[in-house]
């Protein structure tokens, strides 16, 4: 019941700042907002006494967020916003409310979320929200900084739905009062919102999502949130919880960069950038077991089901819908990157009538390329001929098109080089991403044994490969230890030589080795016996790699 705790501080807190007439506006400005999170806090104290079942806390939040919706629109039929948004806006306010509510399922994270997404409301449209909404949530960011003291991990006090259901009313009801306030601004407004709440709309939307596939009824509870399947992959709890209050940052932070631009068209590059990062994490995570039962079990019996497998599991589809959005934004930057200002406007009109052609010839150029019989999984240095062969195939085909259909009247080359370079870095970013994120699960695997490798030759290359890609093995490579001097300090693999043999047993207590592994048959002898002395003397396994290959008939 700590959810008590976070509503009595918020509004205690704001009632003391409020008795100065100064910071409080007209009482139908504010008072609808502090109105609903109330309704929605007695609904979340029924719930957490008597067991409400998923339609009756449905039902209630549709009906407080469509009263909250008349009375911050007002009585008057002139003030009436079009049907469309009154809907959006109903709705928006329950999903908010149940986002926080399934938000809440690993300590401190509901809390976390929802103090940086409050702190962002009130920083960022103060004038949209007035000076009462901006102490308002400025007094419920308060509350959730003293609770998150107790709720962070291991916690001693739980919300309960009572507190996230209060949260959620608060930051959904308060982000629709600049739709109201400003109605001819209602993109603007929007994005900024969308992008403050990004953890709980992307939770909710991948938990939906994958649940629906798997055959799952979306309303029973699991561990196959965003945080359970970080959590799967080997963070420990806490860092699953920082990792989502980073995103909420990222959020935030991106929100602030679109509204200091210079409207929202000029930075939709940034916005494109940080939604193609949330579904690249989105896709890599959604593959991640977090079902007992086999997974996509609707997909498969469905009588279109190897069309859908294709589309969902190689990614082709969803890989060519990348590009396309790649491929626009690179452009749309590199015009932005050769001209400014009036420059700019002027040759903008040349940007719209050739990004078709653009489109067209590089998506035929990477797919020609074989670009999209790549894994990402495996993206590496070979693969890189494909982009630079698509990439360079694109370019040339859409300037031989533009000079064919426009004489490259009133076009720049240097326009197509910029293109070019900014659409091969962001393919090589993300057909890699896959083994980035690989690579920092791996780093962060808590229970992954720590191993130390002892030579940082061929073998023990192949070992740390092995070792990074092979996740049943549990083990994570934090040092190299080798025999030649001239290799210590260097990184190799991503993993650096700490030294020689003289310096393995410091070496082991400073990084708390588990393991070492012996990578080749040529360490033996007096160095394998003193290494051998070494770990018997500090009680630590040692292992030794084999390889060979055997005939199966002898």
């Amino acid at each position: 019941m700590g959810g008590m705790a976070i509503a009595a501080g918020t509004l205690s807190a704001f009632v003391l700042v409020a008795i100065r007439p100064d910071l409080v506006g007209p009482p139908a400005d504010w008072l609808p907002v502090p109105l609903a999170a109330f309704a929605m806090f007695v609904v979340g104290v029924l719930d957490d006494r008597l067991q409400l079942s998923p339609l009756a806390k449905l039902v209630s939040s549709l009906a407080i967020g469509a009263f909250l919706v008349f009375t911050l629109a007002g009585a008057g039929v002139e003030d009436a916003l079009p049907s469309v948004y009154t809907l959006v806006a109903t709705v928006w306010f329950a999903g908010i409310c149940h986002a926080m509510n399934l938000l809440d399922n690993m300590d401190g994270l509901a809390t976390g979320v929802g103090l940086i997404a409050a702190a962002f409301l009130a920083a960022l449209l103060p004038g949209y929200l007035g000076p009462t909404l901006v102490v308002l949530l400025t007094a419920l960011a308060g509350s959730l900084l003293g609770f998150l003291y107790w709720n962070r991990s291991r916690a001693r006090l739980f919300m309960g739905d009572c507190g996230s259901l209060f949260i959620g009313a608060m930051l959904g009801a308060a982000s629709l009062v600049p739709v109201y306030n400003a109605p001819l601004a209602f993109i603007n407004p929007a994005v900024i919102v969308v992008l403050i709440l990004i953890v709980p709309l992307f939770d909710t939307a991948f938990v939906l999502v994958l649940r629906r596939l798997a055959g799952l009824k979306a309303t029973k509870g699991g561990t196959d949130h965003v945080s359970h399947r970080l959590v799967s992959l080997g963070f420990s709890e806490r860092s699953a919880v920082r990792t989502l209050y980073l995103l909420g940052l990222v959020g935030g932070t991106t929100a602030w960069f679109l509204l200091r631009g210079q409207g929202v068209e000029p930075m939709l590059p940034l916005v494109a950038a940080f939604g193609v990062i949330v579904v690249l994490l989105g896709i890599y995570l959604a593959r991640v077991p977090a079902y007992d039962a086999e997974d996509f079990i609707a997909l498969q019996k469905s009588s279109f089901a190897p069309f859908l497998k294709d589309l969902a599991f190689r990614w082709h589809a969803a890989e060519v819908m990348l590009d396309f959005v790649l491929i626009a934004v690179c452009y749309y930057l590199a015009y932005r990157f050769r001209f400014e200002g009036e420059g700019f406007d002027n040759f903008l009109p040349y940007f719209t009538a050739s990004l078709p052609v653009v489109l067209g010839c590089k998506l035929a150029a990477l797919y020609g390329s074989g670009l999209y019989q790549r894994s990402w999984e495996t993206f590496g240095l070979r693969d890189l001929t494909a982009v630079v062969r698509g990439v360079g195939m694109g370019s040339l085909l859409a300037v031989l098109t533009v000079a064919y259909l426009y004489r490259f009247e009133g076009f720049s080359r240097v326009v197509f080089l910029l293109d070019g370079l900014l659409l091969g870095i962001a393919i090589v970013a993300t057909r890699a991403s896959f083994r980035t994120m690989s690579l920092a699960a791996a780093v962060r695997n808590k229970r992954s044994r720590r191993v130390l490798v002892y030579g940082a030759g061929q073998f023990g290359q192949t070992l740390v490969r092995e070792m990074r890609a092979n996740a049943r093995w549990n083990m994570n490579p934090i040092a190299f230890i080798d025999d030649d001097p001239g290799k210590v300090r260097r990184w190799i693999m991503g993993v650096q030589v700490r030294g020689t043999l003289d310096d393995l047993e410091a070496t082991m207590r400073r990084y708390s080795v588990d393991e070492v592994l012996l990578s080749s048959p040529s360490i033996n002898g007096h160095v394998e016996h003193r290494i051998r002395e070494i770990c018997t003397r500090m009680e630590r396994p040692v292992r030794r790699l084999r390889m060979e290959l055997r005939d199966l008939d002898a």
